[in-house]
């Protein structure tokens, strides 16, 4: 006999309507994990305010050719200085850049190290008169938003070149751990004097906030393929990584620290190598407005290691190779006496450096440094 149902579903009934209303009606629990901080950050610029930044930059540059070997070192330091003439109710600011001095070296292989300090020379040594004209005299005119970006440049003095002049901060607010990318483009000439347009891309990303002191990790690799060696040569110092730290609430960089470190291969033959690292340091001095800082060290350079070798079966190269190398070549081939390099394209990667005629390859580097990501910005 079957057992009677509607008793049971009126139950039911009824428990649907009292029972889990008033179940719903509970609040619910919070949550275990609220949503991440985020952070707006801007640059924030003064009329009539003078910015100050110590920079160091060292360089080492081995290039071997039919076995034998030229070796660069250059060090360079300098004080930047960013004085802003105007800002906009947007926050856009027109500021000059200058460099109020400089203390040089290089050293090649073979020969004696030549040095040049504005502050203590009265002469500057052969090679670095055009840097010593460029000493506490505007350079440039700029115009950049909020964000870090250039709206306007007028050059004034010295370089031509169009490079970044500070690290890209992001459109929107970000939280710890959030990443933003930047894209850029620069132009190389090649041996047949073409000029190749290569695709970089930089990538931001944001490690922590301190103190109101957020540490940017900022990377930069290139994206368009290479596969002539003479090119890929001059774009050894593009893939850069290192840490950018900024001041939120005043809006500038305190501090900064790029690395680089790439060997070519065979952009001369087979046997050829060319391997180039550098560190660049950089931290605010302007103390009144800046969490201290300590004066960047950049310590010697040390391989990460073993040296790579060329792949087995490599075949030679184009013996065409760019002006730009041709100094090298003369110098490991016969006495080791440098002779100067050609001038590159206007927005071609800095110059790389390489004979005691200094002062067109770190003219580039004093009036402005290249960086994001130095910036050197």
């Amino acid at each position: 006999m079957l057992r009677p149902i509607g008793r049971p579903l009126a139950g039911l009934v009824l428990w649907s309507l009292w029972g889990w209303p008033a179940l719903a009606d509970k609040p619910s629990p919070p949550s275990a994990n609220p949503p991440p901080a985020k952070h707006t950050l801007r640059y924030k610029f003064r009329p009539g305010e003078t910015l100050k930044w110590q920079m160091e930059q060292r360089l080492d540059v081995e290039t071997t050719i039919s076995g034998n070997t030229l070796t660069t070192e250059a060090f360079t330091g300098q004080v930047k200085v960013w004085r802003i003439k105007e800002v906009a109710a947007d926050g856009s600011a027109t500021l000059e850049n200058s460099v109020e001095e400089v203390d040089m070296r290089q050293k090649l292989s073979g020969r004696a190290e030549v040095r040049y300090n504005s502050r203590t020379d009265k002469r500057a040594p052969l090679g670095f008169e055009n840097v010593a004209q460029s000493i506490g005299v505007p350079l440039s005119r700029v115009q950049v938003d909020a964000q870090g970006k250039v709206l306007k440049r007028e050059h004034l003095l010295g370089s031509r070149l169009h490079s970044q002049l500070t690290v890209l901060l992001p459109d929107q607010p970000v939280a710890v751990g959030e990443t933003w990318t930047v894209p850029g483009e620069v132009a190389v000439p090649t041996a047949d004097k073409m000029i190749k347009k290569i695709k970089t891309l930089q990538t931001c990303t944001l490690l922590d906030v301190v103190d109101g002191v957020a540490t940017i990790r900022v990377a930069t690799q290139v994206l368009t393929p290479i596969r002539d060696p003479a090119v890929e040569i001059q774009t050894v110092n593009l893939e850069t990584a290192g840490t950018v730290r900024l001041d939120i609430p005043a809006g500038r960089i305190l501090a900064q620290r790029m690395d680089a470190d790439k060997t070519v291969f065979g952009f001369s033959g087979a046997a050829s190598s060319y391997r180039y690292r550098e560190q660049f340091a950089e931290k605010l001095l302007d103390a009144k407005s800046a969490v201290a800082e300590t004066k960047p060290q950049a310590p010697p350079f040390k391989p990460a290691g073993p040296d790579k070798k060329a792949p087995e079966g490599e075949t030679k190269a184009d013996q065409s190779e760019p002006k730009l190398l041709g100094a090298a070549k003369k110098a490991a081939q016969a006495d080791k006496k440098p002779a100067d390099s050609a001038n590159q394209a206007a927005d071609a990667p800095r110059p790389l450096p390489g004979n005691a005629q200094a002062a067109k390859r770190l003219e580039a580097i004093v009036p402005e440094p290249k960086r994001p990501g130095g910036t050197r910005r």
